[in-house]
């Protein structure tokens, strides 16, 4: 794939996981292609053209507010038929397969862009079937575990039209005040960094479009795991040299073993918050570890985009 800018690549990523919605995720009532009847009317629509090229023309037919649209995050209580005609990009929490189809024909349907949404959900030790919490898993010290564990539970989360998960849960804490400790494999990042990459291969495959498969969304990206005093959520203040010995070396196991999505943390980082650091996003994650996925904020960590008043 040749290189692209920074927008070009992000909308690339996007487009890409939507469209593996479209053609493996509904599961009542058949599913959808994308643009339904009218999938032939737009050059983006077209199966046979290079992935660049529908990208290319997908982003050249967006206003601003589609692709501000197309940025959104909502929960299951504010996806609405008002939301997703206007243009939205993603919904969490969502898991009826009814609701879900219905959603989904609303997208491809009444939009003008057919663009289809991308269902996620906190898919961490388990769907229907449930597991050990991480940290419990991790006391196996075995990545068989793991592995079972995210082969079952991306098979019965694209069941029911989940294409997302939000796992795994890497983040190495040494604060055992920290709320959720239980999450990821605990202190050591050596452990935290072969279950990481066991339950991203087994979540995706070796293709996540399969009807059994779901991309993986490593978080919190970084340094979630060591707030002040075990708050979560507070500020994190360490050296370069404890970040990337303890606390990024779980991220890059994840993005070896091919995981294509990641999520920002709600934390500061030496001042700089999570989901606005270049440094951790920009020069590391994409620059230094080759990452071709796309980042996503943790639930309101970027406040909802609107016009500004005059």
């Amino acid at each position: 794939m040749r290189r692209t800018s920074r927008s070009q690549h992000l909308w690339g990523r996007l487009f890409l996981a939507a469209a593996v919605v479209a053609v493996s995720a509904l599961v009542v009532g058949g599913a959808v292609a994308a643009g339904g009847a009218k999938q032939g009317s737009a050059p983006w629509m077209n199966p046979n053209q290079k992935v660049e090229t529908r990208v290319n023309e997908l982003l050249s037919a967006m206003t601003l507010d589609e692709k501000l649209q197309q940025l959104q995050l909502f929960a299951d209580f504010q996806s609405t038929d008002d939301a997703v005609r206007k243009g939205l990009g993603s919904a969490f929490g969502i898991t009826d397969p009814a609701e879900v189809n219905r959603l989904q024909h609303v997208a491809v349907e009444q939009t003008r862009l057919h663009i289809p949404l991308l269902f996620a959900f906190d898919t961490i030790h388990g769907f229907r079937t449930i597991f050990p919490i991480p940290l419990g898993e991790a006391s196996s010290f075995d990545p068989a575990v793991a592995t079972t564990d995210d082969t079952i539970a991306a098979r019965e989360s694209a069941a029911v039209g989940l294409k997302q998960i939000y796992s795994p849960m890497v983040d190495v804490s040494h604060e055992p005040r920290w709320g959720r400790i239980s999450e990821a494999a605990g202190e050591d990042p050596y452990l935290n960094s072969v279950m990481a990459a066991a339950r991203v291969k087994a979540a995706q495959g070796s293709d996540y479009s399969a009807k059994d498969k779901v991309v993986t969304s490593v978080k919190h990206y970084a340094a979630y795991g060591q707030p002040e005093a075990g708050r979560d959520y507070n500020t994190t203040d360490m050296s370069e040299q404890r970040l990337r010995n303890l606390y990024l070396p779980p991220f890059k196991a994840a993005v070896d073993a091919g995981a294509d999505t990641a999520m920002c943390s709600f934390n500061a980082i030496n001042g700089v918050p999570g989901c606005g650091n270049r440094e951790l996003e920009t020069d590391i994650l994409k620059g230094e570890w080759g990452f071709d996925g796309f980042i996503e904020s943790d639930y309101t960590a970027v406040a909802e985009l609107r016009p500004a008043r005059r």
